[in-house]
C-alpha cells in the first residue's frame, strides 16, 4: 500500500519517492501527496521528476495512480515530486469551507441534507435537497464569517463505528464499509462531520466565505455556490459593482432596491401575461387565405409573445393548415408550421430568409428564424407566403 502523506498533512506538497511501478501512463509511487480525490473534491495535480501528473485516482485494487502522460520513468527510480500547491491550498479552503458553509445553513434550517458536493479550482458548490431564502443565507454567511474571524481550529480524529458520540456526527454510516476507519473533521465545537478529504488547519484561513449564487439543481434539490479567500474579497467586489450599478438604475434607495425590483417583476410578468392574451387574440383574427385546399394563414404581429406564436401555429398545423406568422420587437421573429407535407418548413425559411440577411431552421413541419431588420416585416411576409403558393402550386 502506497504510504498516503496527504492523510498526516495536507501542507506538505513536495516530497521523494520511489516508483513502483509505471505502465502506459499510469505510475504508482510508494508514498505520495497527491491527493486522489474524494468528497466532492477534485485531485491534485503537479509533477513527478518535472513529468506532468494530470490525474490521480483510486484503481480497482485500492492504489493511488498518478496518470503522467508521455513520462520517463521507470521501476525502481526514486523521484522528486510536487504537488500544484496553490492548486491544493485552494481546494483546502474550498472543502473546509463547504462544511463550515452547510453547518451553518443546517442552523437555519435543520431538516437540510446534503445531495453533492462539489469542490474544484473552477467551482464550488453544495447541493442541498431544497431551498433557503436569501435572508436565512445572509445569515449563514454571517455565522460562517464570525467562525472565520474567530480563527476556530480545523481537527481530523479516528472513531469507531460503536462510540457513542457517533450520533453528533454528519455522517451517512450506510455508505462506510464496516472494515474501514471513520474519519472526523471538527471545526471547532460548531460543526463534526465525516470527512477524509484535506482541510486547513484554521477557520481564519479562509478569510471570507460569500455565497454567490444559488439555482435549482433540478430533482436533486438547490446548489449552493460559494467562494473562499481572494476569489470571494473579487466576487464580493464585482457584486458590489453590480448592485449599485442596479440601484442607480432603478434611481431608488438602496435599501429600497429589493422591494422595487419585486415591483418590477410583478409588473413585468402582469405585462406578459396581457401581451400573451392580444397575441393569442390578433393570431386567432387571422382570416386564411385558401391556397388550393389549404387554409392558410399569414400576418405580421406587433409586440408579439414567441410562446402564445408557437401555440398559435402549432394549432392551425394540427388542423392540417399552414401557419407563417411575422413578430415584430426589435427585431423579427419568423414561425412556420405546416399540416401537409407539401410546405417543407425548414427549406422554406433556409430558401427565404437568406435573402434578407436572415436564418432559421427547425423540421419539415415547424421551423423559426429571425431577420434582425424589423423594418422588413411586410417583404418577409409576402416573401414567405409566395414560397409557400409555389410549393401548394407545385404540389397540385
Amino acid at each position: 500500500m502506497t504510504d498516503e502523506i496527504f492523510r498526516r498533512d495536507g501542507y506538505g506538497f513536495e516530497f521523494e519517492a520511489n516508483v513502483i511501478s509505471a505502465e502506459g501512463d499510469r505510475v504508482i509511487l510508494d508514498s505520495t501527496a497527491f491527493y486522489p480525490g474524494g468528497g466532492g473534491q477534485v485531485c491534485d495535480i503537479g509533477t513527478i521528476r518535472g513529468n506532468a501528473v494530470v490525474d490521480v485516482f483510486l484503481n480497482e485494487d485500492g492504489d493511488i495512480v498518478h496518470k503522467v502522460p508521455q513520462h520517463d520513468l521507470r521501476p525502481g527510480e526514486r523521484v522528486w515530486c510536487s504537488v500544484d500547491w496553490d492548486r491544493r491550498y485552494d481546494l483546502m479552503q474550498g472543502h473546509t469551507g463547504e462544511h463550515l458553509l452547510f453547518c451553518s445553513l443546517r442552523r437555519q434550517c435543520p431538516d437540510l441534507e446534503i445531495t453533492k458536493i462539489y469542490i474544484s479550482p473552477e467551482s464550488k458548490y453544495v447541493i442541498v435537497n431544497h431551498d433557503l431564502d436569501w435572508d436565512q443565507v445572509q445569515a449563514a454567511v454571517e455565522f460562517a464569517n464570525q467562525a472565520i474571524k474567530d480563527n476556530l481550529p480545523v481537527t481530523r480524529s479516528v472513531m469507531d463505528r460503536d462510540d457513542p458520540d457517533i450520533e453528533r456526527v454528519r455522517i451517512k454510516l450506510d455508505r462506510i464499509p464496516e472494515d474501514e476507519e471513520i474519519t472526523v473533521v471538527a471545526i471547532g465545537d460548531i460543526d463534526l462531520s465525516a470527512c477524509s478529504g484535506i482541510h486547513v488547519m484554521e477557520t481564519s484561513e479562509l478569510e471570507l466565505l460569500l455565497v454567490d449564487r444559488k439555482v435549482s439543481a433540478g430533482s436533486e434539490g438547490t446548489a449552493i455556490h460559494f467562494k473562499v479567500g481572494d476569489a470571494a474579497k473579487r466576487e464580493a467586489l464585482a457584486l458590489s459593482n453590480i448592485a449599485l450599478r442596479i440601484v442607480d438604475g432603478i434611481g431608488c434607495k438602496r435599501e429600497d432596491s429589493p422591494k422595487a425590483v419585486a415591483n418590477m417583476r410583478s409588473e413585468l410578468e402582469l405585462k406578459s401575461g396581457l401581451l400573451k392574451q392580444a397575441t393569442r387574440r390578433l393570431a386567432e383574427s387571422m382570416v386564411p387565405r385558401q391556397m388550393g385546399d389549404v387554409d392558410v394563414y399569414c400576418g405580421t404581429l406587433p409586440g408579439t409573445d414567441r410562446a402564445a406564436m408557437t401555440d398559435f401555429a402549432e394549432s392551425v398545423k394540427s388542423k392540417g393548415g399552414v401557419a407563417i406568422i411575422v413578430g415584430e420587437t426589435e427585431t423579427l421573429s419568423v414561425i412556420v408550421a405546416s399540416g401537409t407535407p407539401a410546405v417543407d418548413c425548414k427549406k422554406l425559411l433556409s430558401d427565404v430568409l437568406g435573402r434578407f440577411g436572415g436564418r432559421g431552421g427547425g423540421k419539415p413541419d415547424f421551423a423559426q428564424g429571425g431577420v434582425q431588420d424589423r423594418s422588413l416585416a411586410d417583404e418577409v411576409l409576402k416573401a414567405l407566403s409566395d414560397a409557400t403558393a409555389d410549393m401548394l402550386g407545385r404540389s397540385d
